[in-house]
């Protein structure tokens, strides 16, 4: 079972603080990332959950924006350390977050019982194996197509767990790649784009959400 205390004595932390929608979270992330890094493959399962994505924050802010129904149920892929799922717990909603690393897994427990989320569905999921239970009336996620071998499987996982009328939610940067994957989902989805920009003194980012819903068959 799960505790903070042999998560601390596990992992060496350190503390993020956000505001999405006027509350305050904060979210525990590694403090180095050697410990997580292959040194004879570095790039092989990089950590690029060990930090919070400006499009984590974007889309954060886009559910805690949402009108909370309690029927609805929302599922999010690839949630890192869980700051989508917590925010989106935090405002009411039913969510089950879904992660394939263990470490990962683990940072998003220990944040869920900071942020007095205790009650937050956390999950283990393949993309290419997955064993879900039921359909969901969202699928969120952000900053998930960084692979061209992860473009089928993520299509079969939405076209499988979407419920009749549901809404995939996605937030990200626009990459080379992430032009194929939206591409390859118009075959699936009717698809319209919202673009939320992030300045800062030093640069701009363009981050875009994409809300899709499942094409109607003739």
């Amino acid at each position: 079972m799960f505790s903070l205390e042999s998560f601390n004595k596990e992992y060496e932390t350190e503390t993020t603080e956000l505001v999405v929608n006027g509350h305050k979270f904060k979210i525990l992330l590694p403090k180095d990332l050697i410990k997580f890094i292959n040194p004879h493959d570095v790039m092989h399962e990089f950590p690029l959950w060990a930090k919070i994505w400006q499009a984590s924050w974007v889309l954060a802010g886009y559910l805690a924006e949402m009108p909370v129904a309690a029927e609805k149920c929302f599922l999010e892929i690839g949630g890192g350390t869980g700051l989508v799922s917590i925010v989106a717990a935090a405002f009411g909603h039913r969510i089950t977050m879904t992660e394939y690393n263990p470490d990962a897994l683990q940072f998003a427990r220990a944040n869920a019982l900071i942020n007095q989320c205790p009650q937050l569905n956390i999950q283990e999921l393949d993309w290419n194996h997955p064993r879900l239970t039921g359909q969901f009336d969202y699928i969120v996620a952000s900053e998930v197509s960084y692979r061209e071998k992860d473009i089928e499987p993520l299509m079969m996982l939405f076209k499988n767990s979407l419920k009749t009328g549901g809404e995939v939610v996605l937030a990200g940067e626009m990459r080379k790649l992430s032009k194929d994957f939206y591409k390859a989902l118009e075959t699936l989805f009717d698809i319209r784009v919202l673009k939320k920009i992030l300045r800062s003194d030093s640069e701009e980012i363009n981050i875009f959400l994409f809300r899709m819903t499942l094409k109607r068959e003739d």
